[in-house]
């Protein structure tokens, strides 16, 4: 990002503030903000403010041009030919950043939603958002500095300004925060306390005024006694004394519920010397002079605070028992605490060499805050993702490349299944077109239906979103499980038909089978999971059920197994030579995870571990539940059937592609069932394998078949 901007200055020349002063003010005349204030007071107050922290020429040219864009037909070209490429990006990007903060301030208004009572996280995305859309992280600064220059204005004329307070309070003000440019961010904390809080406001700034004389005072003596100190000792230095922000004073008297007599730092001193030896020469003189206050002293040096902040933190009681904050701490990182990354931003007089020195800190420090401020770590940076907004100005997150069928899926999800067209900035966009950092998304939706399976064709770019991607799947796996409910209770309906028993009520029936609901009843009609006499039986009465052949384990033995080719491979633990048979709801076959349950009539039935029926009987029947293995047959030879499920893109020759896979697996294929619905096939196939590595293969080589979307294990 601003790498761009310090290689293009070694070919443009350097700007002149004061130049571009002189042009922007006589353009911009008597026009005015939306606030109120004229361009050139707040232009002016701006610079102002960028000037106390650091008087960089590209800043100060930026800030007297802010609205150029504004003011001047075609200010791009303009900008670049008066003011190079750098200054002409910082103006763009302001604007940009100006236009972000207007849009999703009115939009809140617009919703009914207070300004800054954004859900949570919104915040933060708002927050990574502006890093994304700024090409100069310069321009950050440059913002700020705006908004403070907004906020002194409306103070001094006494206008209401909670909207900008607010927005403000939970934004710009932890920006600042983040950057450490804590003149800035006391500041902008004084004056939103100032416009949402004026009573807390209000009662704090006369505590301060009534003891201001007496505190000025003894902050005057405390400086003369510590600078006395040091002469004494030989250490030069630079004392100086400052009064606590109002802002900080009222939160951590609201925070820690403490009167404002309690709060030890309303007084403090700022030592700064040369080298970290003398900061701890300067805390034992200072320790030696007056009493530590127990538990209040902090070695930020040592352990300096997450975003770099150095510094010894002590409070020690006077000569009067009145506590004074101590802060010591060398020239850099006095400039560091003050300035954040500002310090960093430097003129390039000093040479070559200094310039990379100062450039070369300047991106490390950068770069350790784009980690913190992206979600993901160090290797999500702001070009993976993109920010959009809704049209109440609510803040989306997007992975790269998304789009508005992306943004509707993360809205809500029906609103993906629904979703027909996009408006991005008002203008009717195809589905696929990419969404960029800044847009505002609008989208049409139905009032029902579902998503097309061409979203799942990566190679249409209707998805870059891969949460996006499995809610789709999950909707037509929801819809297959409907048909397959659907199908199940045209079964069961059937069975009560032939038995004269329509009166009886599903769900009464699937309670007395055992099972949850009607709807896991249908579901295991349609698996074979139990056979319809058991219906038969339930129905007609416990008289019934005791006369149907109940047979006990030793009368299963030296049975022969029901399925040919899975005779003899499945062994009960503890008993030989008992019949056995797979399940047809989930087919087993090595090495599945398999358990046994003893059935009427029909052996141990054999089921995957994993099978929704198997958890199912398991918490219904657990006396029925036997262990069973796989048996080492050895050499011999031995084919498990299985269902396999492939969703395609219909297209000719599909069949035959797919069917090539299992020929040249040399898979037996016993069982085709294909059903066509516009450019969508479905098909299923029952197969013979050995194990499940053979599966595997065949899965994958499906997978790779032209068009085919989904290919997997029923």
């Amino acid at each position: 990002m601003a790498t761009t901007a310090d290689t293009a200055s070694e070919t443009t020349p350097p700007v002149d503030p004061e130049q571009a002063r002189a042009l922007a003010f006589p353009l911009y005349a008597d026009r005015c903000l939306e606030s109120g204030e004229t361009l050139v007071e707040h232009a002016q107050g701006m610079a102002e403010i960028v000037r106390a922290v650091r008087p960089d020429p590209d800043l100060l040219s930026a800030a007297y041009l802010f609205s150029a864009h504004e003011v001047v037909r075609d200010a791009e070209r303009w900008l670049r030919g008066h003011f190079g490429p750098r200054v002409a990006q910082l103006v763009t990007d302001l604007r940009q950043l100006r236009h972000l903060s207007d849009a999703v301030r009115k939009r809140q208004q617009a919703s009914g939603q207070a300004v800054g009572a954004a859900p949570q996280g919104q915040d933060e995305a708002l927050r990574r958002m502006l890093l994304a859309m700024v090409n100069d992280m310069r321009v950050v600064l440059l913002r700020l500095a705006s908004r403070l220059q907004t906020l002194r204005w409306l103070a001094a004329q006494r206008r209401p300004a909670q909207a900008y307070a607010q927005e403000t309070r939970s934004l710009y003000a932890p920006l600042a925060n983040r950057l450490g440019i804590w003149q800035i961010k006391w500041e902008l904390e004084d004056l939103s306390l100032r416009f949402l809080e004026p009573e807390v406001y209000q009662r704090v700034a006369r505590l301060l005024e009534e003891k201001r004389g007496q505190r000025e005072q003894r902050v005057a003596e405390a400086v003369a006694t510590v600078e006395e100190l040091l002469r004494g000792a030989g250490i030069p230095a630079a004392v100086s004394g400052r009064p606590k922000h109002i802002a900080s004073i009222a939160g951590k008297m609201s925070a820690k519920d403490l009167g404002f007599d309690r709060i030890l730092d309303q007084r403090a001193l700022r030592v700064v010397v040369q080298t970290v030896g003398q900061c701890y020469e300067v805390l034992t003189l200072v320790h030696e002079r007056w009493h530590a206050v127990e538990g209040e002293y902090d070695d930020y040096i040592a352990r300096p605070k997450a975003n770099g902040y150095q510094s010894l933190h002590t409070v020690v009681e006077d000569d009067d028992g009145r506590a004074l904050e101590i802060q010591i701490r060398t020239h850099q990182m006095h400039e560091q605490a003050e300035l954040g990354l500002a310090a960093h931003w430097r003129y390039k007089e000093g040479g070559a060499e200094a310039a990379d020195t100062e450039k070369v800190a300047w991106l490390r420090r950068l770069l350790d805050w784009q980690r913190d401020v992206e979600p993901g770590g160090p290797d999500a940076g702001p070009a993976d993702r993109v920010y959009a907004l809704t049209p109440q100005g609510r803040v989306v997150e997007l992975p790269q490349g998304a789009t508005a069928i992306d943004f509707a899926y993360h809205i809500h999800t029906e609103l993906g299944h629904r979703c027909r067209g996009a408006r991005v900035d008002g203008a009717l966009v195809a589905l696929v077109t990419p969404l960029r950092t800044g847009q505002t998304v609008e989208i049409m939706s139905a009032r029902t239906g579902g998503p097309s399976r061409d979203w799942l064709n990566p190679e249409l770019g209707f998805l870059a979103s891969a949460r996006s991607r499995a809610k789709v799947r999950q909707w037509f796996h929801a819809q297959e499980h409907e048909q397959s409910v659907a199908a199940g209770r045209d079964i069961i309906t059937r069975e009560l038909q032939r038995l004269g028993r329509t009166a009886v009520g599903l769900e009464d029936l699937a309670r007395r089978l055992g099972f949850a609901s009607a709807e896991d009843l249908c579901a295991a009609a349609t698996k074979d999971e139990f056979s319809l006499r058991s219906v038969e039986q339930t129905l007609a009465g416990p008289a019934a059920a005791d006369a149907a052949p109940q047979l006990p384990l030793s009368a299963l033995l030296d049975k022969p197994s029901a399925n040919p080719a899975a005779r003899g491979s499945v062994l009960v633990v503890g008993v030989d030579s008992l019949l056995t048979s797979l399940a047809r709801c989930c087919r087993p076959l090595p090495p599945d995870p398999i358990v046994g349950f003893v059935t009427r009539g029909r052996g141990i039935s054999v089921h995957r571990a994993a099978c929704a029926n198997a958890r199912t009987l398991m918490a219904r029947q657990p006396e029925r539940l036997i262990e069973v293995a796989w048996q080492d047959r050895g050499r011999e030879a031995a084919n498990y059937a299985v269902e396999l499920v492939v969703l395609a893109h219909d297209r000719q020759g599909l069949l035959r592609d797919v069917t090539e896979v299992f020929a040249r697996e040399k898979i037996n294929l016993t069982g085709v069932n294909t059903l066509s619905q516009g450019d969508q096939a479905q098909m299923q196939f029952t197969i013979e394998v050995p194990d499940g590595a053979a599966l595997r293969r065949t899965l994958a080589q499906l997978a790779e078949v032209k068009g085919v979307l989904i290919a997997r294990r029923k």
